[in-house]
């Protein structure tokens, strides 16, 4: 009688796990990407806003960026985050400016006149920037964000240099298939367009608007660009014509839409199951990884 019970006990915990397994696969999955952590004290200040709030999230260093050593503190420090490289080949703010982490006389074609990066992908690929040197320089950049004690989940980009040709993206895949990473974008997310460019005063609208009617199928990926509307960041200018005007308000906003109750409480409903990265990697397996649109 007594053996009875106990089988019924485990096939109602098996029922009862299964059931959960069920549930959590119906949700719709959601990763949160934070960009250019690195980049400055206003936006390492504004992910530990973020990382503070317990959820999973994915976070993107930029090694060569003059912060990056307190983005390496402040994200040691929390076990809900997922921690990628955010591959750096530009440096876009006017008077805030950064060059390689390898040093002008070993990739010379990457920079520009007095060894910065260059603001834009058209500027640097019109220098014809070697590809062996492409490889060097984000090579450094990964084994320098291990030296420093950050364990590394994913690889992407910085607005989208690293993979501007097909033979620099496999540079990247290369990369991710030696260090045994992921690559953001590689498993089918569906990106959910932000509310970046939204008008200051609707990024929480903009984002639970599109959020309410997100369909099935595929990891939903959003990308955000958080910052402190601080006088360090509202400095900052844009050297690239497409760049957004105020941009320290655009991120004050993103950052007050990720952290607000009404997007957490959304995003924790029974419709979503928030995930990042390591979990992505841990799910869905790095051999299942497949370039987008088959470029």
């Amino acid at each position: 009688m007594k053996s009875s019970f106990f089988l019924f006990l485990a096939l109602l915990s098996f029922s009862f796990v299964f059931s959960q397994q069920k549930n959590d696969s119906e949700k719709i999955p959601v990763l949160i990407r934070c960009d250019d952590l690195g980049m400055c004290h206003s936006v390492n200040m504004a992910a530990k806003q973020v990382l503070e709030t317990g959820i999973p999230v994915s976070m993107s260093v930029m090694v060569p960026c003059p912060w990056f050593s307190e983005a390496v503190g402040l994200l040691k420090q929390y076990k809900n985050v997922s921690v990628g490289i955010h591959l750096t080949l530009n440096s876009e703010w006017k008077q805030y400016r950064w060059g390689p982490v390898t040093g002008v006389n070993t990739v010379p074609s990457l920079v520009d006149s007095v060894g910065y990066f260059f603001p834009s992908r058209s500027l640097l690929y019109n220098n014809n920037p070697s590809l062996i040197e492409i490889e060097t320089e984000l090579r450094a950049q990964i084994d320098k964000a291990i030296a420093a004690g950050l364990k590394i989940d994913y690889l992407d980009y910085h607005m989208g240099a690293a993979v501007q040709t097909p033979e620099t993206r496999a540079i990247v895949e290369k990369l991710a298939a030696e260090y045994k990473l992921g690559i953001s974008r590689y498993y089918g997310e569906v990106d959910v367009e932000g509310g970046y460019s939204a008008p200051v005063a609707n990024k929480l609208d903009t984002l639970t608007s599109k959020i309410k009617v997100l369909p099935p199928g595929g990891v939903k990926l959003l990308v955000f660009h958080i910052g402190m509307d601080t006088p360090e960041m509202s400095a900052m200018e844009d050297l690239n014509t497409f760049g957004l005007k105020e941009m320290s308000k655009h991120r004050q906003a993103e950052l007050k839409a990720l952290i607000s109750p009404q997007l957490l409480q959304l995003l924790q409903n029974k419709s979503f199951r928030l995930i990042n990265y390591k979990m992505l990697n841990e799910e869905k397996g790095l051999d299942n990884m497949k370039r987008p649109g088959g470029n």
